[in-house]
């Protein structure tokens, strides 16, 4: 079956309408298109005007004063005053705009994983809204086969006409869920067009997601692998960040000094004379305390925020993981064991039915089964899916990790 994806505009992937969409161009695509990608890439330009504009020195400032307004008897001083700054602040604003441009490359890369993620997810909703389609037309054929063999034995008249009431009704059922079934796939195609970067789908064919699902890595693997998670990267350098703000907050208690250098006119004496200055605040009442009581009790607030972090995270991955060994379970089991004896059941029920054996019923309770059995076939791959997404939202690409020497 033949399905859709709009990419409009130009795209970074070229796809021929006889091909499927995989996985790994709809991945290319979002990277290269998606807008909110784009917009997080600025912030690294971003943290470098920052980080040079931490580094920078105060300027100097030009001062002219006068005394007396009587021209001949005015005292006139112009004065440069240069602020220099004590306690090494001017390194410690550096220090804070360089943690906090490190702490850009890793939310830039945490970006990139949740896109990622979101990228997987959408394909593989779109895949199983072609499989549901796919499904539905199945069971429509089933049922238009099973009305046809009720109004068969009506006509001959070894059946009642409440037999053929059954299979309209039944076939009634299996159209309306054929109609929910379209409506979800135009849904998911239009999710996967707008995470690409496209505003519409169109034309192309979706390729089966579960073909790229890898194998339920490790639990020890993740584990061992939890402190190189964007996530706890990040968590860890917000602790250095608190810090370097903390030192910043306590390089801000010694006063800057300013030291002012002119020169002095007096014009009733025709006399100019050099003017040295120093000045400095002086620090009695307010000297920074309560920004460094604060930053030092953020610090502090980070370095437990980064500890429930890394909690969450491992009770997340382990979770995760069970789920998704359970539903590849499930699937493996209804591949294997029950779509085919769903599948067998509704074959000999109609053939029973056709040669009097069994009554309509026993061939509505068969289908109904095969039908419930398929939908449960769609929810096991899309609860595999949805563990795998966590996953890589989590830790990004798995492949590398999964993949056996």
């Amino acid at each position: 079956m033949g399905c859709a994806l709009l990419l409009v505009g130009p795209p970074a992937v070229a796809v021929s309408p006889l091909q499927s969409l995989t996985m790994d161009q709809a991945l290319e695509a979002a990277f290269s298109n998606n807008p909110e990608l784009a917009a997080a890439q600025w912030d690294i330009g971003i943290a470098q005007g920052d980080l040079q504009q931490a580094g920078l020195m105060p300027n100097p400032q030009v001062s002219w004063e006068a005394e007396d307004t009587r021209r001949n008897s005015r005292t006139t001083t112009v004065l440069i005053n240069q602020q220099i700054e004590l306690g090494g602040k001017r390194g410690a604003r550096v220090d804070v705009a360089s943690r906090n441009q490190d702490a850009v490359g890793i939310e830039l890369e945490r970006k990139r994983n949740v896109l990622r993620a979101d990228v997987i997810q959408a394909f593989s909703s779109a895949s199983t809204a072609q499989q549901r389609v796919l499904l539905a037309r199945q069971s429509l054929e089933l049922a238009e086969r099973g009305l046809r063999v009720a109004q068969g034995r009506i006509k001959s008249g070894k059946t009642s006409p409440v037999e053929g009431t059954r299979a309209e009704v039944q076939l009634s059922e299996v159209r309306l869920e054929l109609r929910r079934a379209e409506r979800d796939e135009a849904s998911a195609l239009q999710q996967l067009a707008l995470v690409m970067g496209a505003p519409l789908p169109v034309f192309l064919v979706v390729g089966d997601s579960s073909r790229s699902m890898p194998a339920v890595p490790d639990p020890l693997l993740l584990l061992d692998r939890i402190d190189r998670t964007a996530e706890l990267r990040l968590a860890a350098l917000q602790i250095d960040q608190r810090e370097a703000s903390l030192e910043l907050e306590r390089a801000q208690r010694i006063p800057d000094l300013t030291v002012s250098v002119g020169s002095q006119y007096d014009a009733l004496e025709r006399e100019r004379v050099n003017v040295v200055g120093l000045s400095m605040p002086i620090p009695l009442f307010n000297r920074n305390q309560g920004n460094v009581l604060a930053a030092a009790r953020r610090t502090d607030q980070a370095r437990d925020l980064r500890n429930a972090s890394e909690l969450r995270l491992r009770t997340e991955i382990q979770t995760t993981l069970d789920q998704w060994r359970t539903a590849n379970t499930e699937v493996a089991s209804f591949n294997q064991t029950i779509l085919p004896a769903a599948q067998s059941a509704v074959d000999t029920a109609t053939r029973g039915f056709e040669m009097g054996k069994f009554n309509f019923l026993d061939v509505l309770d068969a289908q109904r089964t095969l039908i419930s059995a398929r939908t449960q076939y769609i929810q096991a791959i899309t609860e595999a899916t949805n563990a795998w997404v966590r996953i890589e939202r989590i830790f990004g690409d798995i492949a590398p990790i999964t993949r056996t020497p």
